[in-house]
């Protein structure tokens, strides 16, 4: 870093490396050395000097102190390797990268001196990463949960203000720029899959394998599950959680993404439109929760430019750069199997609308050792079923299938759908 001026470079000029370049421009210690992108003549609100379609030119520049990676995709992934070999710092928010190969990534910026921050790859510019690795350092957490997805969260609310399909709210997000053209990751929940691994990885000091992390979006949520949810006293959000879990006398990690019935006492619960939070409890703070926008180019350019701005306070005052924010541990968790955790369960069922139907069910329950919370019957549907809605005290998962199972085995009976309960 030569006369006291952060030299950097950039890989992806899109909404938030535009963003980026708006953010730093006014700072004169900052200087922005190249940027890669993938089409060099597309009209932009930014102007970078120097643009290559290489981003390895990037990470060999030996002018360039800090490569800024928003980018996003695992395709970068050798690039960023290069990079760290030749002694540069990271700043990313590329969450899917991070969760499938941070572990390599992290050791390999171990070996050759270097800092990875990545505050923008959770909860866009909700100040989160940071604040477990420092403020709140002296915690044991147990838990750790949030809203991590702006896209399923606006869907979600809208479904519920306005009473519409899924489809139909996925269209209007689509409209406003808040889902993709292909919005697949977001509302088939792998966006939060790889927010809560790299949430877990730090809470928990663990390393985690997303392959064992249980993955459920919001296609089958519909406007009649939101309706009766808020009548029984729930609002219904995509939640991604971690928690420590006693399982067969052995600690373990639970960890997963799925629609949840959360009680509107719950402060999560009021969550709406885009807006993420996240949620926190342990020793000895208790429970605490972070919300802000969790996209967006100003909301993510912000907690970018945070760590670039970090790194240039740090950078040639010491011989280790932020150790607080380099990765600890090197050993996986245990990690639960989705069969044996321990939820309540909104389940919907269509059956015939005889006498004894409500018996059969919970005669089903009682054979499974399920304890009933409610159970109602709301109406006659056309085609002369019923639809019945159960909540369950506690139950094991697989109990809980087997009992669907079992009623299934009835060829009028079909659940239509199985909601965890927060």
């Amino acid at each position: 870093m030569e006369n006291n001026k952060l030299k950097i470079g950039i890989i992806g000029l899109g909404t938030v490396g535009q963003g980026v370049v708006k953010v730093l421009s006014k700072y004169d210690d900052i200087e922005i050395v190249s940027a890669a992108v993938k089409n060099i003549n597309k009209q932009r609100e930014v102007t970078v000097q120097n643009l290559t379609q290489d981003p390895y030119e990037l990470a060999r520049n030996a002018d360039i102190d800090v490569i800024v990676e928003v980018a996003g995709g695992c395709e970068i992934l050798d690039v960023l390797v290069e990079a760290v070999k030749n002694k540069k710092h990271i700043v990313m928010a590329n969450k899917e990268l991070l969760a499938r190969h941070g572990a390599m990534l992290f050791d390999l910026a171990k070996e050759n001196g270097v800092s990875i921050l990545y505050e923008a790859a959770v909860a866009g510019g909700i100040p989160i990463i940071m604040p477990i690795k420092t403020s709140l350092k002296a915690n044991s957490f147990n838990f750790v949960a949030g809203i991590l997805n702006g896209t399923t969260n606006y869907i979600l609310t809208k479904m519920e203000e306005e009473n519409l399909s899924y489809e139909e709210c996925l269209k209007k997000a689509q409209e406003l720029g808040y889902a993709e053209a292909d919005p697949w990751s977001d509302v088939e929940g792998y966006d939060a899959m790889y927010k809560i691994a790299i949430l877990a990885n730090i809470v928990f000091n663990k390393r985690i394998d997303i392959n064992k992390i249980y993955r459920e979006g919001i296609t089958k949520i519909t406007a009649f599950d939101i309706q009766i949810a808020d009548e029984l006293g729930y609002k219904i959000k995509l939640i991604a959680q971690a928690k420590k879990a006693q399982y067969d006398n052995k600690e373990m990690l639970d960890i997963r993404v799925h629609p949840m019935l959360v009680q509107k006492s719950k402060a999560i619960s009021e969550i709406k439109n885009a807006t993420n939070a996240v949620m926190l409890d342990g020793f000895p703070v208790d429970k605490v929760m972070f919300v802000g926008p969790g996209a967006g180019q100003f909301p993510t350019s912000s907690s970018v430019a945070g760590d670039i701005l970090t790194l240039k306070a740090e950078i040639n005052r010491r011989e280790e750069i932020l150790p607080l924010m380099a990765c600890h541990h090197s050993v996986y968790a245990e990690q639960a199997d989705i069969e044996d955790t321990i939820n309540c369960y909104y389940i919907r069922i269509s059956t015939r609308n005889n006498p004894g139907e409500i018996g059969k069910i919970g005669t089903a329950c009682g054979e499974f050792g399920i304890n009933l919370s409610c159970i109602i019957q709301k109406g006659t549907n056309q085609d002369g079923s019923a639809t019945i809605i159960v909540i369950t005290e506690n139950s094991i998962e697989k109990n809980i299938n087997k009992m669907i199972n079992k009623l299934e085995s009835d060829n009028y009976t079909k659940i239509v759908n199985k909601i965890r309960v927060m």
